[in-house]
Protein backbone atom coordinates (compact mmCIF):
# COMPACT_ATOMS: atom_id res chain seq x y z
CA UNK A 1 0.00 0.00 0.00
CA UNK A 2 1.02 3.39 -0.87
CA UNK A 3 0.58 5.26 2.04
CA UNK A 4 1.39 8.68 3.61
CA UNK A 5 0.93 10.96 7.05
CA UNK A 6 1.41 14.41 6.73
CA UNK A 7 0.91 16.83 10.24
CA UNK A 8 1.49 20.96 9.36
CA UNK A 9 0.57 23.20 12.06
CA UNK A 10 0.93 26.82 11.75
CA UNK A 11 -0.28 29.76 13.63
CA UNK A 12 -3.40 30.07 11.52
CA UNK A 13 -3.99 25.77 11.20
CA UNK A 14 -3.44 22.68 12.42
CA UNK A 15 -4.20 19.82 9.82
CA UNK A 16 -3.07 15.74 9.99
CA UNK A 17 -4.16 14.03 6.49
CA UNK A 18 -3.16 10.46 5.90
CA UNK A 19 -3.55 8.67 2.30
CA UNK A 20 -3.97 5.40 0.88
CA UNK A 21 -3.93 6.03 -3.00
CA UNK A 22 -4.27 2.20 -3.39
CA UNK A 23 -7.66 2.37 -1.64
CA UNK A 24 -11.51 2.34 -1.73
CA UNK A 25 -12.45 5.76 -1.85
CA UNK A 26 -12.98 5.87 2.04
CA UNK A 27 -12.74 8.77 3.72
CA UNK A 28 -13.49 10.64 6.82
CA UNK A 29 -13.13 14.76 6.67
CA UNK A 30 -13.98 17.54 9.39
CA UNK A 31 -12.03 21.01 8.40
CA UNK A 32 -14.90 22.93 10.06
CA UNK A 33 -16.21 24.42 6.34
CA UNK A 34 -19.11 22.16 5.35
CA UNK A 35 -19.08 22.69 1.77
CA UNK A 36 -14.89 21.96 1.33
CA UNK A 37 -15.79 19.06 3.57
CA UNK A 38 -18.48 17.62 0.86
CA UNK A 39 -16.03 18.27 -1.91
CA UNK A 40 -13.49 16.45 -0.46
CA UNK A 41 -15.08 13.74 -0.06
CA UNK A 42 -15.82 14.35 -3.84
CA UNK A 43 -12.02 13.97 -4.19
CA UNK A 44 -11.82 10.93 -1.82
CA UNK A 45 -14.52 8.46 -3.36
CA UNK A 46 -13.73 9.42 -6.59
CA UNK A 47 -9.94 9.09 -7.14
CA UNK A 48 -10.21 5.42 -4.51
CA UNK A 49 -8.08 7.48 -2.70
CA UNK A 50 -8.56 6.35 0.91
CA UNK A 51 -8.29 9.60 3.23
CA UNK A 52 -8.93 10.75 6.85
CA UNK A 53 -8.40 14.80 7.42
CA UNK A 54 -8.67 16.87 10.13
CA UNK A 55 -8.34 20.48 10.34
CA UNK A 56 -8.37 23.15 12.56
CA UNK A 57 -8.43 26.70 11.27
CA UNK A 58 -8.93 30.72 11.98
CA UNK A 59 -12.55 30.23 10.51
CA UNK A 60 -13.33 33.08 12.63
CA UNK A 61 -11.67 35.36 10.28
CA UNK A 62 -12.53 33.44 7.11
CA UNK A 63 -12.16 30.18 5.04
CA UNK A 64 -8.73 31.19 3.17
CA UNK A 65 -5.90 29.69 5.52
CA UNK A 66 -8.00 26.08 6.20
CA UNK A 67 -8.73 25.46 2.73
CA UNK A 68 -5.06 26.73 1.34
CA UNK A 69 -3.53 24.39 4.16
CA UNK A 70 -5.41 21.53 3.42
CA UNK A 71 -4.77 21.48 -0.40
CA UNK A 72 -0.66 21.63 0.87
CA UNK A 73 -1.41 19.07 3.54
CA UNK A 74 -2.97 16.88 1.00
CA UNK A 75 -0.42 17.76 -1.71
CA UNK A 76 2.27 16.72 0.41
CA UNK A 77 0.63 13.47 1.63
CA UNK A 78 0.29 12.32 -2.07
CA UNK A 79 3.21 13.12 -3.23
CA UNK A 80 4.88 11.40 -0.01
CA UNK A 81 2.76 8.27 -0.89
CA UNK A 82 3.75 8.58 -4.71
CA UNK A 83 7.59 8.06 -3.62
CA UNK A 84 9.73 7.74 -6.63
CA UNK A 85 6.40 7.82 -9.42
CA UNK A 86 7.74 4.04 -10.46
CA UNK A 87 5.21 2.26 -12.73
CA UNK A 88 2.70 5.38 -12.54
CA UNK A 89 0.50 5.57 -15.54
CA UNK A 90 1.59 8.92 -15.17
CA UNK A 91 -0.76 10.67 -17.81
CA UNK A 92 -4.86 11.38 -17.96
CA UNK A 93 -7.31 13.69 -18.64
CA UNK A 94 -11.19 13.17 -19.25
CA UNK A 95 -14.60 15.40 -19.80
CA UNK A 96 -16.31 15.23 -16.63
CA UNK A 97 -20.52 15.54 -16.92
CA UNK A 98 -23.28 16.81 -14.17
CA UNK A 99 -26.21 18.02 -15.07
CA UNK A 100 -25.61 21.61 -17.07
CA UNK A 101 -22.22 21.35 -16.32
CA UNK A 102 -19.08 20.14 -18.17
CA UNK A 103 -15.58 19.90 -16.64
CA UNK A 104 -12.07 18.86 -18.20
CA UNK A 105 -9.24 18.11 -15.95
CA UNK A 106 -5.80 16.63 -17.75
CA UNK A 107 -2.94 15.81 -15.28
CA UNK A 108 0.62 15.15 -15.32
CA UNK A 109 2.09 13.49 -12.25
CA UNK A 110 5.46 14.41 -13.54
CA UNK A 111 6.99 15.98 -10.43
CA UNK A 112 6.79 19.47 -12.07
CA UNK A 113 3.90 21.07 -10.15
CA UNK A 114 1.54 23.91 -12.50
CA UNK A 115 -2.05 24.36 -12.15
CA UNK A 116 -4.08 25.95 -15.22
CA UNK A 117 -7.73 27.05 -13.88
CA UNK A 118 -10.16 28.05 -16.43
CA UNK A 119 -13.35 28.35 -14.37
CA UNK A 120 -15.65 31.14 -13.50
CA UNK A 121 -18.17 31.36 -10.97
CA UNK A 122 -21.22 33.50 -11.45
CA UNK A 123 -21.40 34.32 -7.70
CA UNK A 124 -19.04 34.95 -5.04
CA UNK A 125 -19.67 32.04 -2.77
CA UNK A 126 -21.45 28.83 -2.58
CA UNK A 127 -23.40 28.13 0.42
CA UNK A 128 -20.69 30.13 3.05
CA UNK A 129 -17.96 29.43 1.00
CA UNK A 130 -15.90 31.80 -0.90
CA UNK A 131 -15.56 31.29 -4.69
CA UNK A 132 -12.31 32.17 -5.09
CA UNK A 133 -10.69 29.37 -2.46
CA UNK A 134 -11.42 26.53 -5.25
CA UNK A 135 -8.33 27.64 -7.05
CA UNK A 136 -6.30 28.37 -3.69
CA UNK A 137 -6.94 25.12 -3.57
CA UNK A 138 -5.96 23.27 -6.31
CA UNK A 139 -3.17 25.52 -6.76
CA UNK A 140 -1.68 24.13 -3.24
CA UNK A 141 -2.71 20.44 -3.84
CA UNK A 142 -1.00 21.08 -7.35
CA UNK A 143 2.20 22.18 -6.36
CA UNK A 144 2.95 20.16 -3.22
CA UNK A 145 1.33 17.29 -5.11
CA UNK A 146 4.23 17.80 -7.54
CA UNK A 147 1.80 17.45 -10.83
CA UNK A 148 0.78 19.73 -13.47
CA UNK A 149 -3.03 20.50 -13.09
CA UNK A 150 -5.34 21.52 -15.84
CA UNK A 151 -8.97 22.55 -14.80
CA UNK A 152 -11.44 23.64 -17.13
CA UNK A 153 -14.80 24.28 -17.11
CA UNK A 154 -16.52 24.12 -20.97
CA UNK A 155 -20.14 25.15 -19.09
CA UNK A 156 -22.38 25.41 -16.44
CA UNK A 157 -25.04 27.68 -14.57
CA UNK A 158 -25.12 25.92 -11.08
CA UNK A 159 -22.23 27.36 -8.76
CA UNK A 160 -22.35 24.26 -6.60
CA UNK A 161 -22.50 21.43 -9.52
CA UNK A 162 -19.31 23.55 -11.98
CA UNK A 163 -17.16 23.56 -8.40
CA UNK A 164 -18.28 19.58 -7.93
CA UNK A 165 -17.34 18.67 -11.67
CA UNK A 166 -13.51 20.01 -11.01
CA UNK A 167 -13.51 17.97 -7.76
CA UNK A 168 -14.90 15.07 -9.36
CA UNK A 169 -13.03 15.34 -13.04
CA UNK A 170 -9.98 15.90 -10.77
CA UNK A 171 -10.43 12.54 -8.77
CA UNK A 172 -10.90 10.94 -11.93
CA UNK A 173 -7.98 11.64 -13.20
CA UNK A 174 -5.39 11.50 -10.58
CA UNK A 175 -6.93 7.90 -10.39
CA UNK A 176 -6.07 7.57 -13.69
CA UNK A 177 -2.64 8.79 -13.20
CA UNK A 178 -1.76 6.99 -9.97
CA UNK A 179 -2.35 3.67 -11.27
CA UNK A 180 0.45 1.45 -11.64
CA UNK A 181 1.34 0.11 -15.45
CA UNK A 182 1.17 -3.69 -14.85
CA UNK A 183 3.55 -3.37 -18.43
CA UNK A 184 6.21 -0.77 -16.55
CA UNK A 185 5.33 -1.35 -12.73
CA UNK A 186 9.12 -1.47 -12.38
CA UNK A 187 10.01 1.55 -14.28
CA UNK A 188 9.81 5.45 -13.75
CA UNK A 189 7.72 6.52 -16.84
CA UNK A 190 10.14 9.21 -18.17
CA UNK A 191 12.78 9.15 -20.25
CA UNK A 192 15.01 10.88 -17.74
CA UNK A 193 14.57 8.48 -15.24
CA UNK A 194 13.21 10.63 -12.65
CA UNK A 195 9.56 12.33 -11.67
CA UNK A 196 11.03 13.42 -8.19
CA UNK A 197 12.14 16.97 -9.70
Amino acid sequence: MRTAEISRKTNETDISVAVALDGTGRYDVQTGIGFLDHMLEQLSRHSLIDMTIRAKGDLHIDFHHTAEDVGIAIGQAISRALGDRRGITRYASLDLAMDETCTRAAVDVSGRPYLIWKVEFSRDKVGEFDTELFREFFHALAHNAGITLHVVNHYGENNHHIAETCFKAVARVLRQAIAIDPRTADSVPSTKGTLTG
